[in-house]
């Protein structure tokens, strides 16, 4: 356990920078489907609607597989500039990760959005602001104020999530436990270290939602 301590918290690093990418791409991925779901058009609403029904219907290890596995099969692809992306392992993960992230973000905002007192907006209209202005300035604030609780959540859910990272082959703290295992036979050692890691990522995580619970409180 000593032994792995330190392998295992060098692959954290790998975990927390694919979890860092994974939410600043889905967070923006999510609030724009959250506009979307808003739209009165049918057509728009209904993709956006699609995107997150697929993307949270289905597991997040099928999601990497089709676009780690799938996506390389089709030799189009593989003549683009994108295959420059897609053949590496970290990107695939990358992208599999951001959308699996956004579809439940673009939950999560659009339900804070549709919580916010019609009052609040009618104030501003009353005072002459755009509704431009008060989508950006009023709306979405408070909505990303509102969803903190529920995004925190999702943050730790995607920190764990990314232990799937592994079955692409990439070195992250659970690929990394894997290897240990198989060099030392010794998983229940190992994992117990590896979970400990887990557990304080998600400790850390916890607090800082809270704190900044705290901070943006309406109260």
């Amino acid at each position: 356990m000593i032994n792995s301590f330190p392998k295992l918290l060098n692959a954290a690093v790998i975990t927390l920078k694919l979890l860092s990418v994974s939410l600043i791409v889905g967070l923006f991925i999510g609030l724009l489907f959250a506009i979307l779901r808003l739209n009165k058009n049918v057509f728009i609403y209904k993709f956006a609607y699609g995107y997150s029904y697929i993307f949270r219907g289905t597991p997040l290890l099928v999601q990497i597989f089709i676009i780690y596995f799938g996506l390389g099969q089709i030799e189009y692809l593989r003549s683009t500039f994108l295959w420059v992306i897609l053949k590496e392992p970290y990107w695939c993960a990358i992208i599999a990760f951001a959308l699996n992230t956004g579809a439940y973000t673009s939950e999560i905002l659009r339900s804070a959005f549709q919580t916010i007192k019609p009052g609040i907006i009618e104030a501003g209209q009353s005072l002459g602001i755009s509704n431009k202005i008060i989508f950006y300035k009023i709306q979405i604030p408070i909505a990303i104020r509102q969803s903190l609780p529920a995004y925190g959540n999702e943050i730790i859910l995607m920190m764990k999530g990314t232990s799937l990272a592994s079955t692409v082959t990439l070195m992250d703290l659970t690929g990394v436990a894997k290897y240990i295992i198989s060099t030392t036979f010794k998983p229940i050692e190992v994992f117990i270290v590896a979970g400990g890691i887990y557990l304080f990522m998600t400790f850390v995580i916890h607090n800082v939602i809270k704190f900044l619970e705290k901070k943006y409180s309406f109260n």
